[in-house]
């Protein structure tokens, strides 16, 4: 998945980022509001984590920004304010669901999987298209219920499809989700791990569709 962090306390913001990322997450962080608004605009996330008191921007208003601008993924909001109607405020501005500082990384990662589950409209770890099996929880993939060996970033490439199923998703938007910022990107590889998938789970049914100039769609009969 491709995760936003904005928090401005930066070790804590380190040690999200680090545990997100040991699960196998694209992770981008940002420490200000205006930052954090910039990246929220321009990439597509799967989840949103925000703390609320950001400086330039406040966590409030970033939230309400974002969802002006038509994003609708799941924001987490982070807050050290114990008060009731702060947490009410930052639910109403758009938020998902809320932690309170201090926390344990476990508690994290738990919200984090349940509200992504949620905006997949999914009410477990797995999902199921006929003979395959993915399950993103533990990074999974059995065809046929037999384990099928994928690298990282088969697994990442074919977790997001699905995760967008029925919708088009770009070689470019498939570019920025697998790989960091601070990485050169090369939108060609995508063909390279596409065409791996092909041949590891399409025995005999057809899963990842080539949309001609657009990019691919995951699509399997319901």
């Amino acid at each position: 998945m491709h995760l936003l962090i904005v928090e401005d306390e930066i070790q804590l913001q380190l040690q999200v980022r680090q545990q997100l990322e040991a699960l196998g997450h694209t992770v981008d962080s940002a420490s200000g509001g205006r930052e954090g608004l910039y990246f929220a605009e321009e990439y597509r996330y799967d989840l949103a984590i925000i703390d609320l008191g950001l400086p330039e921007i406040d966590g409030i208003e970033l939230i309400k920004r974002i969802r002006a601008a038509d994003k609708d993924y799941p924001i987490l909001i982070l807050t050290a304010r114990g008060d009731w109607q702060d947490k009410v405020e930052g639910l109403e501005a758009g938020a998902d669901d809320y932690l309170t500082k201090p926390f344990h990384q476990q508690e994290l990662v738990a919200r984090v999987k349940a509200l992504v589950r949620r905006s997949a409209g999914q009410s477990s770890n797995s999902w199921h298209f006929g003979p395959l099996t993915i399950n993103y929880d533990r990074k999974l993939v059995q065809l046929n219920n037999e384990t099928i060996e994928l690298t990282g970033y088969e697994f990442n490439t074919l977790e997001y499809l699905a995760r967008h199923k029925g919708k088009v998703v770009s070689k470019n938007e498939l570019t920025e989700y697998l790989y960091a910022q601070d990485f050169e990107r090369d939108s060609n590889t995508i063909e390279v791990f596409v065409g791996r998938l092909r041949k590891k789970i399409e025995l005999g049914q057809k899963f990842i569709h080539t949309v001609r100039g657009q990019g691919y769609r995951f699509e399997y009969p319901s």
